[in-house]
């Protein structure tokens, strides 16, 4: 029995706990079948009565019997029954109620309820469920504003009227509870992307609400990274660059991960700003941050080839060599130094000194493949296509002068390759 007890106590409200102690130990429910009217009309009843109404109340509800559970609250309420356990009947009686599906009988309950305790948390959110269950929606929304001026800290019936604003089209009501969520919760993703996209429903500039945040709280990272994205996807690249400037110089990426993270997107602004001496700067300081990163390298290698400084991408695409031999990635990196060269500097008809360096550049396409990399597998089969007037090869180098031959290679000498250290070794075949 001690065992029993417990296990109910931890399971029922108080009052309804002592009621069903008191129909333990003997105390009968009047009978089911009782006279609604004449319950309605009795005299007021004892406190050992209430009890053993709420006590059989209870057992019905534990047992899951809703339409007793229902008859039972309802009988114990008309006689008065329902003094100082309030919450615990209106409450368990709507919900009876909803597991019989009648949500408009629910509707009711609490209403009744509520009239008693008009800040009960617990029956206004389970009227707004009702309501939901009804299809009401205004009703759900008006339910959820109470219930959020209730709790002006809890964002969770903030995120309920978030969706029910969308719903039925009440798109500056949402701007305006969105707003009251990122203030609780200033890095909810979900909140900022609603948030943009009401924006845009209402014909507002999404980018403005990053901007009005960061500018708030320019030492927030979070909300300069925010804005810098944004920008970015609309094509403000100049802006994105000052902002992603102002948090590198501010010292807001105080965290090695951090300040990777800036210069890795201040990079690509700079690119895409055209400002490619600044995106190699940015690329370089990234990588003395982390100098195993090969990947940083070849991105500095990249963008100094667009600016046909050949001779600082060679050094860099070595580098990335040096850091990772094994792959061969770093090595068709290398081959693409040579062979944009190659095409910047050409004649109409190759010289020597083209064809030795398209000759250079074959070698290291070759080796990437050799190593799993096969991006510039196009460039290499062009130049192997067409060897004979690319790339530098036997009839050239039987055109050498002796003093040349002896030396058993050959690298360019013009001004345009004057940065090109490597020779190209005499192949056996060659005579």
């Amino acid at each position: 029995m001690v065992e029993t007890t417990l296990g109910l106590r931890a399971k029922l409200p108080k009052t309804i706990f002592l009621a069903t102690i008191l129909l333990a130990i003997g105390c009968v429910p009047p009978a089911a079948d009782a006279d609604a009217e004449a319950v309605a009309v009795r005299e007021p009843v004892s406190e050992m009565k209430c009890l053993q109404l709420l006590s059989s109340a209870a057992e019905y509800y534990k047992n899951k019997d809703w339409g007793s559970t229902v008859r039972v609250y309802e009988e114990l309420v008309n006689v008065g029954c329902d003094k100082g356990s309030e919450e615990e009947v209106y409450q368990y009686w709507a919900i009876a109620f909803e597991f019989l599906g009648k949500f408009d009988s629910s509707e009711y309950v609490l209403l009744q309820g509520l009239k008693s305790l008009p800040d009960n948390l617990n029956l206004h959110n389970r009227l707004a469920y009702a309501y939901k269950r009804l299809g009401n929606k205004e009703k759900e929304i008006f339910e959820y504003e109470r219930i959020s001026d209730m709790t002006p800290d809890d964002p969770e019936p903030m995120k309920s009227l978030n969706n029910l604003y969308v719903e039925v089209g009440r798109y500056d009501d949402q701007i305006y509870i969105l707003k009251k969520i990122l203030e609780i919760e200033p890095n909810n993703k979900d909140a900022q992307g609603d948030l943009a996209q009401a924006y845009e429903r209402t014909g507002k500039d999404p980018i403005d609400i990053y901007r009005q945040r960061f500018a708030d709280n320019p030492e927030n990272l979070s909300f300069g990274l925010d804005l810098a994205d944004q920008l970015t996807r609309a094509g403000e690249y100049g802006e994105a660059v000052k902002v992603l400037s102002r948090l590198r110089d501010s010292g807001s990426g105080n965290s090695s991960v951090s300040a990777k993270l800036i210069l890795k997107k201040l990079t690509d602004a700079y690119y895409k700003t055209d400002e490619l001496e600044k995106a190699s700067e940015a690329s370089e300081r990234l990588f003395d941050m982390d100098k195993r990163d090969f990947r940083t390298v070849l991105e500095v290698t990249k963008i100094n080839i667009e600016l046909l400084n050949f001779g600082k991408a060679l050094t860099w695409a070595e580098e990335a060599v040096r850091i990772a031999p094994d792959n061969g990635e770093t090595y068709g990196h290398k081959g693409l130094v040579y062979y944009r060269a190659f095409q910047e500097c050409r004649e109409d008809y190759p010289s020597k000194d083209d064809k030795i360096v398209a000759r250079l550049a074959f070698g290291f396409f070759q080796t990437g493949e050799e190593k799993g990399h096969n991006r510039f597998k196009r460039d290499r089969l062009y130049l192997e296509k067409n060897s004979d007037d690319l790339m530098f090869g036997g009839a050239d180098w039987f055109m050498l002068d002796q003093s040349e031959k002896k030396k058993g290679s050959i690298r360019p000498t013009g001004d345009c390759y004057s940065w090109v250290k490597e020779s190209v070794k005499k192949d056996p075949s060659w005579k």
